[in-house]
């Protein structure tokens, strides 16, 4: 009987050592991966003008849309001369909000005053559904300050509110954003709905994936804790005995 303890006692320490390095590897990459995902200007690629008018790094656009948009704001540049481009990241620099993120990409990829003059670029992050649009001065005369900051704000984020309708939310803006350019009316942003719960318990999508990521945490710092001690203690039990 002693002898089958023994084995399993040597079972378990192997199971153990071999456990415990990985454990501390998921712990220090739930840590540090994060940061990593991070997108800042010097990431986005140079633009190629006439075919880069969607860069949806934040993969959040079907592809059919995507094509529907690039081609309508490609007959807008044709008919105007005014170019659009939508640019979605994943997750910002540390520090860096949508507004510096957009006006250091618009400086990028149009460096002079000329290059900026008829061009207009709508970003968004799509970890905190934050946005930003800049407009250059050839612009504004019909893209108004104003109206740029309800598109932004209004026609992309409302969707976003509304479930996290990218797909609208995106193909919403463009066919505002070409209806001003063109010189047409504007349509203005969305009919705000308000939609009152009653009584409703059911967690929010952010709240879920944030009780998600701390049950994680939490169960890897107790099975770092845990773990070594349990080694300790089952080395201290299959150690020879003093009176042999």
């Amino acid at each position: 009987m002693k002898h089958l303890l023994k084995q399993v006692f040597s079972g378990q320490k192997h199971l153990i050592r071999l456990i415990l390095p990985l454990v501390t590897v998921i712990f220090a990459a739930s840590l540090f991966a994060t940061p990593a995902l991070a997108t800042g200007v010097y990431q986005i690629p140079n633009l190629t003008p006439g075919n880069t008018w969607v860069l949806d790094q934040g993969e959040v656009i079907s592809r059919l849309n995507e094509g529907k948009i690039s081609s309508t704001f490609k007959d807008l540049a044709k008919q105007t001369e005014k170019e659009v481009r939508i640019v979605t990241v994943r997750r910002l620099d540390y520090g860096e909000t949508p507004e510096s993120f957009t006006k250091e990409l618009f400086e990028k990829w149009f460096p002079t005053k000329a290059a900026q003059a008829n061009q207009t670029l709508l970003v968004l992050d799509t970890v905190t559904n934050g946005t930003a649009i800049i407009t250059g001065d050839q612009v504004k005369p019909l893209l108004t300050d104003s109206i740029a900051e309800s598109v932004a704000t209004e026609t992309v984020s409302v969707p976003l509110r509304n479930g996290d309708k990218y797909n609208q939310a995106f193909l919403d803006a463009s066919d505002r954003l070409v209806a001003v350019l063109s010189g047409k009316t504007d349509p203005g942003p969305p009919k705000i709905i308000d939609n009152v719960q009653v009584g409703g318990t059911f967690k929010k999508a952010e709240e879920t994936n944030q009780g998600n990521a701390t049950a994680w945490v939490v169960g890897l710092l107790i099975a770092a804790t845990v773990i070594p001690m349990a080694t300790y203690y089952i080395y201290q039990i299959n150690q020879p005995s003093s009176n042999g």
